[in-house]
């Protein structure tokens, strides 16, 4: 159950900074999921090119969450228009 708590936590930040950076703010449940999904396109990214797949928490980690986040909000502003 913790870890269930931690994910929707990372999430909420992860989205949350990741909308901060693309001034595309939305509640905290819009922040969870486009932080979760954003974590996976992450891990993806980083599986992809430096071969790291980060299971455990760290900065590099969390970094690359948030680029996957950052994708998916250009993504979705290119296919449905920025909100201002």
């Amino acid at each position: 159950m913790i870890g269930f708590i931690l994910w929707l936590v990372f999430g909420a930040v992860i989205g949350w900074i990741a909308g901060a950076i693309m001034k595309d703010q939305r509640g905290v449940v819009g922040n969870i999921i486009i932080g979760i999904l954003g974590s996976a396109l992450g891990g993806w990214i980083s599986t992809m090119t430096v071969g790291t797949n980060f299971n455990d928490f760290s900065v590099e980690g969390a970094l690359f969450a948030v680029l996957g986040a950052v994708i998916l909000i250009f993504l979705k502003q290119l296919v449905m228009g920025k909100r201002a």
